[in-house]
């Protein structure tokens, strides 16, 4: 434990008197679930006249093209909101990236809206830890390094897309032309109620398969039609059977099916996979194709697949653990036990890595009961949270990784 330097002490200062608890609650009476394209174009204005603090190029930026497979089979466009990226310092001689989402899970009609003060003195609302909070830890932290004399040394992108609750599939090539090229990355995530970040994560893949087949009459003629339904089970099945510890297999719903009386021609399977490494998506993907092959020829029909894994495994690499450390040092310096443990949820963090950029994708705020009505956040871990970002970055700027 080195202690803090006087540049560092005035940075912790800077930090914690940025005005993070009215941001907070002043974006968090904002709804910005996914698809509230209005709540988030607000959100997108909040955000960008806030980040406008920092010197640079701050757009907002058009989503890619995402399609989605409707219940009736048919696939068609899905829109999104506006990302914002910021741009400082390109020519840096040291880059960093800084990530968040301002979407939430709740949707404009989600009965959870308001925020209210808890006894124990945490703040309960919509988004308040996932990931509002730490979009205001992030602001303070990098408010308090441009006021450093180290700020010439860094340069960064920030990226604070709208997509991220549902898997970033219209921000995914934005965080990777943003990760291009820098040293290192955090993401605001929510740590937990104690402090533990996330290290490890699986990844995940989802996808719709579609399966066409051929309707007849249940009792006249069953024999001539093709049932869908049966074969989108069938591959349910089969497919749960390759589940084991490094490798989670959720077949989560089917859709189809009509009358009792007519074979169903039509049936969607959705799916979710949860693989620890890269070489389960492989083994994933080998019996995916596999088992789509084998139904679709034993029960004559039609299959389309949809979709992709779509978050890899993020392991803790050489460079991760070097910046894990890093951050532990700062932490211990201010005074912070900072530890962290192997999580199954995934997030941007994933993307970032599989980059080949280093990250810590749980730099926000302590909070919990995140995508509940129960979702908190704890006030005194604003400053506290940006304290630690700031101290990291200047330490980074100083070619300390």
């Amino acid at each position: 434990m080195r202690g803090l330097s006087p540049i560092e002490r005035d940075a912790v200062d800077t930090a914690g008197a940025a005005p993070m608890l009215a941001q907070v609650e002043a974006w968090a009476a904002v709804n910005s679930g996914t698809r509230n394209l209005a709540g988030l174009a607000t959100m997108a204005g909040l955000l960008g006249d806030a980040f406008a603090i920092l010197p640079g190029e701050l757009t907002l930026v058009e989503p890619t093209h995402v399609d989605s497979v409707g219940t009736d089979g048919v696939v068609s466009a899905i829109e999104h909101g506006k990302h914002l990226h910021l741009v400082v310092r390109p020519d840096a001689p040291v880059r960093m990236l800084f990530t968040g989402h301002m979407d939430t899970v709740y949707p404009v009609d989600h009965g959870f809206q308001a925020l209210r003060w808890l006894d124990d003195g945490r703040l309960n609302g919509p988004g308040v830890a996932d990931m509002k909070g730490g979009l205001a830890v992030m602001l303070a932290a990098l408010e308090a390094v441009e006021a450093s004399p180290f700020a010439a040394r860094i340069g960064y992108d920030v990226v604070i897309n709208s997509d991220e609750e549902t898997g970033s599939f219209s921000s995914a090539a934005l965080l990777a032309r943003a990760a291009h090229g820098k040293v290192a990355a955090l993401t605001y995530e929510p740590a937990l109620a104690d402090g533990t970040l996330a290290g490890a994560r699986g990844g995940t893949g989802n996808f719709s398969i579609i399966v066409h087949g051929r309707s007849a009459h249940a009792g006249r003629n069953p024999e001539d039609g093709r049932n869908a339904l049966v074969a989108a089970a069938d591959i349910a099945v089969r497919l749960s059977k390759v589940r084991g510890p490094r490798l989670a297999v959720n077949p989560a719903r089917i859709e189809g099916g009509g009358p009792n009386n007519v074979v169903p021609d039509l049936a969607i399977l959705r799916i979710n996979f949860r693989p620890a490494t890269l070489d389960d998506i492989a083994r994933a993907q080998s019996h995916f194709d596999s088992a789509v092959a084998m139904v679709a020829a034993e029960h004559d029909v039609r299959i389309e697949v949809h979709g992709s894994f779509n978050r890899p495994p993020k392991p803790i690499d050489d460079g991760a653990a070097r910046l894990f450390d890093l951050v532990k040092a700062s932490g211990a310096d201010l005074g912070l036990d900072i530890a962290w443990k192997a999580t199954g949820g995934v997030c941007d963090g994933n993307n970032i890595a599989a980059a080949g950029v280093p990250v810590v994708d749980t730099m926000g705020v302590r909070g919990g009961a995140i995508h509940s009505t129960d979702e908190f956040m704890i006030p005194d871990s604003l400053a506290e949270r940006a304290a630690l970002s700031a101290v990291t970055i200047l330490r980074i700027a100083e070619g300390r990784l």
